[in-house]
């Protein structure tokens, strides 16, 4: 039986999102390397420079539930050069940054960008490669970012030691551009668009989840386990996780939809992203 051939622009499409989200997880890698000569340049304390990549994280986890309204709401090209332009716009302002506060506002602007990015990759799969495909590039999908933290140490060591810690990002300019100009002209629109009423209380509830365990768990290294800060903000998260899924549960359109986690693959790349983000 001979298997069905993906399509040219959608290989095209794929890669051009995969790039973005790959650039986006092997830069955060790469800051970790980079802590101790921003501390150096900047004056910051361990603490303080840690932002870096928490406030990063914190945007992707509030944007990234927001992608199905998104889906709905926008056509798929102009989510994707959104992202893009974005994430370049990200990479600049943290390259060209005079100071941490316009690094922390780069990292940010990135953080939008990857969030706006990371599902995309999937709903390409999902909606336009043939169904004896999708395993394989679902697999593909998740190699990108699985394997991109694995890079981000060594590559940032590279960089910085040889070129300095603005070349992080100045070194992925060019793919983005890349990844632009392939997706401009790889990606087809295949769903409707349709209105999505936008849960509000939904999205404060995924805030305040992700704000604690990022605190919590970033106060951890001080060694006041019960302290509000650390058992505290991790606690006050959990409860808003429970509020969220009951409320998921009982509402039209969620903001997310827990029904997609009966999806093995998505199930496996939500979990594999999610421990890959503790890890790194």
């Amino acid at each position: 039986m001979t298997k069905e051939k993906i399509p040219k622009h959608v290989l095209a499409a794929i890669f051009a999102t995969g790039i973005l989200s790959f650039s986006g997880v092997i830069i955060e890698t790469s800051m970790n390397i980079a802590f101790p000569t921003l501390m150096k340049e900047f004056n910051l304390a361990t603490n303080t420079v840690q932002w870096l990549t928490s406030i990063y994280l914190l945007t992707i986890s509030i944007i990234v539930p927001l992608s199905a309204n998104l889906k709905a709401h926008f056509k798929t090209k102009k989510l994707f050069i959104t992202a893009n332009l974005l994430y370049l716009s990200g990479l600049i302002i943290g390259a060209c940054a005079p100071n941490f506060e316009f690094l922390l506002l780069g990292r940010i602007v990135e953080g939008l960008g990857t969030g706006i990015a990371l599902p995309l990759t999937f709903n390409i799969i999902m909606e336009q490669v043939p169904k004896s495909r999708v395993g394989v590039m679902m697999g593909i999908g998740n190699m990108i970012t699985g394997i991109a933290p694995a890079l981000g140490p060594t590559f940032g060591g590279l960089v910085v030691t040889h070129l300095g810690w603005r070349w992080i990002f100045y070194i992925m300019i060019p793919f983005i551009l890349i990844s632009l100009v392939l997706g401009i002209g790889g990606i087809r629109q295949k769903s409707q668009l349709r209105e999505v009423k936008f849960d509000l209380l939904s999205m404060l509830l995924i805030a305040i989840f992700f704000i604690g365990m990022i605190l919590g768990f970033s106060n951890l290294s001080t060694g006041n386990y019960f302290a509000f800060n650390c058992l505290g903000a991790i606690l006050i998260a959990l409860v808003s996780l429970g509020l969220l899924v009951y409320r998921s549960n009982r509402i039209n359109d969620p903001v997310l939809d827990l029904n997609l986690f009966k999806n093995k693959f998505f199930a496996a790349h939500a979990i594999g992203f999610f421990l890959i983000q503790i890890i790194s």
